[in-house]
């Protein structure tokens, strides 16, 4: 567990406030925000990615009939020798689709495919590579075990038996799940509704001209495909003016369409910085410091409106890491997703890592196999919170707790790895 810091509120005027430890921040964030309610059916194909708003119950056994893992024989165990071998009389046929109709009697056997149900009488099957086939009888050894290359009605999933659970997030194997038991249409919650906008009179839009001290947007880039890819309704509002009758605008329109507003830029203490000023008209400010790096002018309140409002930092390695580290999960709770803690691993620093300060820093990783198979982590690129490359080539991140000083080639650290496709 990571040192906890004092927590303060923000006075919402730019006034000084104790940076929040993340957890305090996390913690303060999820106190103040409901999960959406209203449900929806949706068919199958169409819940992937969605949220259960309800559990599911398995409706049948899976799979449906006893039937074999191989293709061979079915037989009786107890007509297989100690030792020796013995001769079965071949009866019939089991194929996929098509059983054998009659039951296994003393003596004898059935040729059958893999995913073919097991006739009456049957209780194991003998593979094929382990018989010789002689016209009308099968000749097989001994050394068999009852049961063996069969798979039992009900093992993978018993009827009656809970399927998934309220609160999954459904993924491409759930979707095979729920069709093997027949569910054509899924309870989800509705997607959450997310308005976004970057903030600075430095900020064009892709396809304008740039001129002197100008730079292209790509925060609302990098917040459309987190945002995509965490599955919620996005809504881009632009680039927004720093000055407070655009960001009164931006604000009113926002607050009125979504349920999470996201801003990047605007939030620092600088002369033409004012989402902090006009939130405090707009609704009220929770805490604007988080004690990490990068990130920590992080913006949390609400608008009057109703929706949950963050203001992230106009770097972009600093919105990409407060969106991962804080906004993530409050969307998720917001989602109705059942909460997942970060997975987090240890491995071995490939070179020397610097630190300065006590604020928790995530650092960008290469995170790889070393010679020996022990995890090794390397830096990614420069840390420089403007470098977005460093996100870009990383497949990790480099927790460095606050109280820790830098760190040595060799030395263990934390690594939080990217999920596939972030």
């Amino acid at each position: 567990m990571h040192k906890q810091e004092q927590a303060a509120v923000a006075d919402g005027k730019g006034g000084k406030s104790t940076a929040l430890s993340l957890e305090d921040a996390r913690a303060r964030i999820l106190a103040q925000l409901t999960p959406v309610a209203l449900l929806e059916q949706v068919p199958l194909r169409a819940a992937l990615g969605r949220i259960l708003g309800a559990g599911i119950l398995a409706r049948l056994d899976v799979p449906a009939h006893t039937n074999s893992a191989m293709d061979g024989y079915a037989v009786r165990v107890a007509d297989l020798p100690a030792t020796g071998g013995v001769s079965l009389a071949l009866v019939g046929e089991s194929f996929a689709g098509h059983p054998f109709a009659d039951e296994v009697g003393p003596g004898q056997c059935v040729r059958i495919m893999t995913g073919a149900v097991l006739p009456r009488g049957a209780d194991t099957v003998v593979i094929q590579e382990d018989v010789v086939a002689e016209g009308a009888l099968v000749r097989m050894g001994a050394g068999h075990r009852r049961g063996q290359h069969v798979r039992h009605a009900g093992e993978d999933l018993a009827a009656g038996a809970t399927v998934l659970v309220a609160g999954r997030r459904v993924g491409a194997a759930d979707l095979g799940l729920l069709a093997s038991i027949g569910v054509a249409e899924v309870t989800v919650r509705r997607r959450l509704r997310v308005a976004f906008f970057s903030t600075g009179d430095e900020l064009r839009s892709l396809g304008e001209p740039l001129g002197e001290g100008d730079i292209y947007d790509s925060n609302r880039y990098t917040l459309y495909g987190l945002l995509t890819r965490f599955g919620a309704e996005v809504i881009d509002l632009g680039v927004v003016r720093d000055e407070p009758v655009a960001l009164r605008e931006a604000f009113a329109r926002a607050g009125a369409a979504a349920d999470v507003v996201l801003t990047s830029g605007g939030v620092s203490v600088g002369a033409a910085d004012h989402v902090r000023d006009v939130l405090a008209e707009a609704g009220e400010v929770d805490f604007w410091k988080i004690n990490m790096k990068p990130g920590k002018p992080v913006a949390f309140g609400r608008l009057h409106a109703g929706a949950a409002f963050f203001g992230l930092p106009g770097n972009p390695v600093s919105a990409m890491v407060t969106f991962l580290q804080v906004v993530r999960p409050a969307l998720d709770h917001m989602a109705g997703a059942t909460a997942q803690p970060p997975l987090v691993l240890t491995a071995r620093a490939g070179e020397p890592l610097e630190k300065g300060g006590r604020r928790r820093e995530f650092q960008r990783g290469l995170l790889a196999s070393g010679d020996d198979g022990e995890l090794v982590v390397r830096p990614a690129a420069p840390q420089g919170s403007g470098i977005l490359r460093s996100m870009s080539a990383a497949n990790c991140f480099i927790v460095l707790p606050e109280e820790g000083g830098p760190v040595a080639a060799g030395d263990l650290v934390c690594v939080e790895p990217f999920a596939e496709g972030w």
